[in-house]
């Protein structure tokens, strides 16, 4: 079972243990080590204050627990789930003042006056140490809970670059943790995710879920510290990569694979604040597929039980007289359909009445602002609590009607500002101070094993407004939750977003146009106003190059509106068509994430981490290793910045490579920023020389099927690689290898394309491929459209081919 923090009155120990801290300015702190034992995969330390345990998970993962009581409290970790069966060799040395533990990549050095760790590689470069403080534990009273604080602190060199942490949507701060500080509390437009990744080569992961603290700046930011509000031990995972993506391959490995998603959910999603009728929802699809816009997800979002009760899962009858029927004729158009369902429960309904009675919801309310009455959370910690919350929600809306996806909102839990009562509620795991930042990973798995049971073979997709450490494994994308329509609420976005993906979340999104403005009329921004035009083209284009492509918000949006004139319709369409040309591309980055534990939103740490110039650039990222993407933040053309005739933003081109400018083919040295080009209709576009991107043809759906050839764009300067990867779109049967891969490979001194032998197989899988390639200049193989005519044109049935140039 997880950990319970247990009152000090449990145990004489305990008492006495809390009562010596209760004294002012009482901690246990660098306390020495008096003796140590090996067992197992574990070193364990007896303190003159305490117990510490090093764990040899694997050659590269540590973990450190520190604890003041008599003996290390039982734990069940809510967030890694490996159980590191795997056995690690390592050998022990007691010399000099330490005690040395080596594994095959890495030293831990455990100083033995103070029980600070320090981790160098073979050959003795320190990567990271503990500051000298070290490990704290101090006992606190809060909401009148009588626990411990936690709190680990770290040397940071002053050339190193701190990233991770999750998504705080309204931080304008720097994307670098280095220095400054973050709260790491999950509430409404705030989240969590404890995780940090260092330029130094390293990542930690605090195995913690009461609320915390990121402190980057202490003793003048020379050093960090994570502070936990409540815990019986320290618990932090260590990882050693150097590469970030190796970091995050070994922290999905402590904590699990991200599933695929079915091919359609890279497709654009249409959303808004709210459809309220079932013909709203299929009149949508009729202004996408009778415009021949690329779409793929129709959203229907919240108060579509009205006049009923929250939780009562029912679609009000006289709005959506059969959502069956409708979901089917969603899907009879190539579409597919999510729905809002919120883990929340107004009173008089039989939802309410059947969790009360087995004991399955909390004392944590939401105050309704719609129906002015306080709504009730269900406890997520409890197994039969999950079970049968699915049940319901599957019986009544999910499986009776056929939908295709979840849109897990309301999941902090939200009750404002009374963060002490969620303090104070009683979770089927313990109180829920120890437990404040863990429940949307709970929620989410109960509707994963859920999904995965009972909806036959549809991949699961949930779109959540938050995460947590470990939630990648539940099939979710984490969305930046209800932000303003405000050109500072889209730069605040791409950070927000880069140090969500760092964090070792996969999916993220965001409200392309942005959720509400603050200042129009029931928050419905004016759509037909040239700034709002501008913001959401500009929001349009970054979200092109996202990994979830989502318009969502208030006011009609759809790209068939007229509430776009027919410049921005053609900009917006011109993106859509790109991001649905990108989706070989995107479909084998999606392979790469499950089989490989990969990133594609990828801050520029990820690919020049030795170039300390990207530390703090925080609106340029990489979108696979191919694109150097470039969002337009600012408001250039529209309202008073008009005025300024600025028509271009600043661009790093990250140094020891050639890049290509994607709409016109022209090359351009790395090392230096440059003033890109940026009218309304561009987003900067940067390829790295090497690289290799497929692209369809112009298709309305994900799935659309077609023989077309594929066009292959090769950017030569640089040798290049990329593993094409497919599968049947859906269904869970590429757990079971049915997909293919084969790779595509450059040599640019031979000026020599290969496509390698297929690996793998599966139902309806092409037997023979054409390949148009082309070898990127000037006018050839630039912008959206597909080059007039190819360098060569390869057919390929599956065994290795080579040509050359």
């Amino acid at each position: 079972m997880p950990t319970k923090l247990l009152p000090p009155s449990s145990g004489v120990i305990r008492w006495l243990v809390f009562i010596a801290l209760c004294l002012p300015g009482a901690r246990i702190s660098q306390a020495a080590v008096v003796s140590y034992s090996q067992s197992g995969d574990k070193v364990t330390f007896k303190l003159d204050k305490g117990l510490m345990s090093v764990r040899l998970c694997k050659s590269d993962v540590v973990q450190v627990q520190y604890t003041v009581l008599a003996a290390f409290p039982q734990k069940t970790s809510l967030v890694v789930n490996n159980p590191w069966t795997e056995k690690t060799s390592f050998k022990v040395e007691d010399k000099n003042g330490r005690i040395t533990i080596t594994t095959a990549k890495l030293k831990v050095l455990v100083d033995k006056a103070t029980n600070a760790l320090t981790y160098t590689n073979l050959n003795g470069t320190v990567i990271t140490a503990e500051a000298a403080s070290n490990k704290k534990m101090k006992a606190a009273t809060i909401a009148g809970i009588q626990t411990y604080k936690c709190e680990t602190q770290f040397k940071s060199p002053a050339d190193e670059g701190l990233f991770g942490l999750g998504c705080h949507p309204e931080d304008s701060l720097s994307i670098n943790y280095k220095g400054r500080n973050q709260d790491m509390l999950i509430k409404y437009l705030t989240g969590a995710i404890p995780v940090l990744l260092s330029t130094k080569g390293y990542g930690l992961l605090w195995d913690n879920y009461s609320a915390s603290n990121f402190y980057g700046s202490e003793a003048n930011k020379t050093e960090f510290k994570y502070v936990s509000e409540s815990g019986q031990l320290v618990d932090y995972y260590f990882f050693y990569g150097p590469e970030f993506d190796r970091i995050i391959d070994l922290y999905r490995t402590a904590t699990g694979k991200a599933p695929m998603y079915p091919k359609w959910a890279f497709g654009l999603f249409q959303s808004q604040d709210r459809y309220k009728t079932q013909a709203e929802v299929l009149a949508v699809k009729d202004g996408y597929r009778r415009n021949h816009i690329p779409v793929d997800v129709i959203v229907q979002d919240w108060f579509y039980w009205e006049p009923l009760p929250i939780g009562s899962h029912i679609m009000n009858p006289t709005r959506y007289p059969n959502p069956k029927a409708m979901v089917e004729e969603l899907h009879q158009a190539n579409l597919h359909a999510m729905i809002s369902i919120w883990p929340v429960f107004g009173k008089n309904t039989t939802n309410f009445e059947a969790m009360q009675k087995a004991g399955n919801l909390t004392s944590i309310t939401w105050d309704n602002f719609v129906t002015k009455t306080f709504d009730t959370y269900y406890d997520a910690h409890s197994p039969k609590a999950r079970d049968m919350y699915w049940q319901q929600a599957r019986d009544s809306l999910v499986k009776k009607g056929n939908w295709d996806a979840w849109w897990v909102d309301q999941c902090e839990p939200d009750n404002g500002a009374l963060l002490d009562e969620r303090r104070k509620a009683v979770f089927a795991t313990g109180k829920g101070i120890d437990y404040f930042n863990s429940y949307s990973l709970e929620h989410t798995k109960g509707l994963y094993k859920g999904w995965r049971a009972d909806m036959g073979d549809k991949r699961p997709y949930f779109l959540v407004r938050q995460a947590f450490a470990g939630q990648q494994r539940n099939a979710t994308t984490l969305w930046s939750s209800d932000i303003t329509s405000t050109f500072q609420s889209l730069r605040n976005q791409v950070p927000q977003g880069l140090n969500a993906c760092v964090s070792g979340i996969p999916y993220w999104t965001s409200d392309i146009g942005g959720y509400k403005s603050n200042t129009a009329p029931e928050g419905i921004p004016n759509w037909k106003d040239p700034q709002a035009r501008e913001l959401f083209t500009r929001w349009f284009q970054f979200g092109t190059f996202s990994p979830i492509f989502r318009i969502h918000g208030k006011g009609e949006r759809a790209l068939f509106s007229d509430n776009w004139d027919a410049p921005t319709k053609a900009i917006l369409l011109k993106y859509d068509q790109l991001r649905y040309r990108l989706l070989p591309y995107i479909y084998s980055l999606a392979g790469r994430v499950t089989r490989e534990n990969y990133t594609f939103m990828r801050a520029l740490a990820f690919d020049f981490r030795k170039d300390p110039k990207v530390y703090s650039i925080p609106d340029q990222y990489m979108f696979g290793s191919a694109f150097l993407v470039n969002p337009v933040t600012q408001q250039l053309y529209t309202g008073s910045k008009a005025a300024a005739k600025v028509s271009t933003r600043k661009v790093y081109l990250p140094a020891n490579t050639k890049w290509y400018d994607f709409w016109t083919g022209e090359t351009l040295n790395g090392g230096q920023t440059i003033d890109a080009a940026a009218p309304i209709d561009i987003m900067p576009l940067y390829v790295r020389a090497g690289a290799i991107i497929p692209m369809g043809p112009n298709v309305e759906y994900a799935t659309q099927p077609t023989t077309a050839p594929l066009e292959l764009r090769i950017y030569p300067g640089a040798d290049g690689e990329f593993t094409f990867y497919e599968d049947e779109n859906d269904n869970y049967n590429y757990e079971k290898g049915s997909f293919s891969t084969f790779k595509f490979r450059w040599n640019d001194k031979l000026r020599q394309f290969t496509i390698t032998d297929r690996n793998g197989k599966f139902a309806g899988m092409q037997a023979s491929r054409t390949f148009n390639v082309v070898l990127v200049k000037p006018g050839n193989g630039s912008d959206v459209a597909a080059a007039g005519k190819p360098d060569k044109t390869v057919v390929y049935a599956g065994q290795a081919t080579t040509v050359k140039f």
